[in-house]
């Protein structure tokens, strides 16, 4: 074998501890950003260039090995679409995540049971799996996840699961306050869209309840809407015969492929019909007329981060319960 074909030696720590000139342990200290171990900023600095220099990177599975649990915080993708606002928010949680040293990995997760899914995560041997609510997570499949080493498992949802964190963002509370605020300006035949793409049911049946627990059954309508412009145009069209004045569509994206379809078909803004969302995205404000809509007030991503690091770090058999979500009617010229 030629010597052009050989593979290149891998850097090992004890390169690194050589051209840096300190010992192994420094560096696995440093590398490992171990909090416990006081070392100045300048041998910091010497480790991290020759780690650089070397293009040294530590083993994940032997830090594993040696500290006893991996710092994977496993993250099973998202099934449908969750809009600009949840994925700026989980982006803003993984940024926050990585800056306290865990490495997120994203899961596909489609197709999936809560038993497969379990499984499928186990392998891994994360130390902590945030579950967005998408898989049903069953007690067994928690207890599968805290054998394989979790030592928290977090559920993104309105139910909590036994042995597992729960982390609750009220769906209901936002169709209730889009109600609320429609009955309060006068409207008494109210549509509520239910979206037809497959896996948004998790969101929009609280949101409807919620609606029809502040307005009534009677006064609440489901109306079932694709997020295309040709589901928008035939609802639109046979409108009139649905006899409703006002109508809340899930969130701001479907209220403005709705909104211009019934402009588009005739019907005036708020004259006719009252248009209200959700998520106060920014287009919704560039809308003429622009759209009233429900703002939801999140959690920061580090403080979410946090409250993962803690269950980490004090792993315990007694779960806790988070609210993360608060809504606010934030009135304009649509309704």
């Amino acid at each position: 074998m030629s010597q052009s074909s050989k593979s290149p030696n891998v850097p090992t720590s004890a390169d690194v501890a050589r051209l840096a000139g300190v010992s192994r342990a420094t560096v696995s200290y440093v590398l490992n950003n171990a909090a416990a171990v006081r070392i100045s900023e300048p041998t910091r600095r010497k480790v991290r260039e020759a780690a650089e220099e070397l293009g040294y990177v530590p083993h994940a599975a032997a830090r594993s090995l040696r500290a006893g649990h991996t710092r994977i915080v496993l993250l099973p993708t998202s099934h449908v679409p969750v809009g600009p606002l949840y994925s700026a928010f989980l982006n803003e949680l993984q940024w926050a995540l990585r800056r306290l040293d865990y490495t997120v990995v994203q899961y596909g997760s489609l197709g999936l049971n809560g038993d497969e899914a379990a499984r499928a995560w186990a392998e891994l041997r994360p130390v902590a799996v945030i579950s967005l609510g998408e898989i049903a997570l069953s007690p067994h499949d928690v207890a599968t996840l805290k054998r394989a080493g979790a030592r928290a498992v977090i559920t993104l949802g309105p139910a909590g699961v036994p042995g597992a964190h729960g982390l609750v963002m009220d769906q209901a509370e936002i169709g209730a306050r889009a109600a609320a605020h429609l009955v309060q300006r006068g409207r008494r035949r109210i549509g509520v869209v239910v979206p037809r793409e497959a896996g948004l049911e998790l969101f929009s049946g609280p949101r409807l309840v919620g609606a029809r627990s502040v307005a009534g059954a009677e006064v609440v309508q489901e109306v079932a809407l694709a997020h295309t412009e040709e589901s928008a145009a035939e609802l639109a069209a046979r409108w009139p015969s649905l006899d409703l004045d006002a109508v809340f569509a899930y969130n701001d994206e479907y209220a403005m492929l709705l909104m211009r379809a019934l402009q588009d078909a005739g019907l005036r803004i708020p004259e006719d019909v009252a248009v209200m969302g959700a998520d106060d995205l920014l287009i919704g404000r560039l809308l003429r007329p622009r759209l009233s809509t429900v703002r939801l007030e999140m959690p920061s991503g580090d403080h979410l981060a946090s409250l993962v690091d803690r269950a980490v770090r004090e792993p315990s058999e007694i779960t806790e319960r988070h609210d993360l979500m608060a809504a606010l009617v934030v009135p304009r010229e649509s309704t």
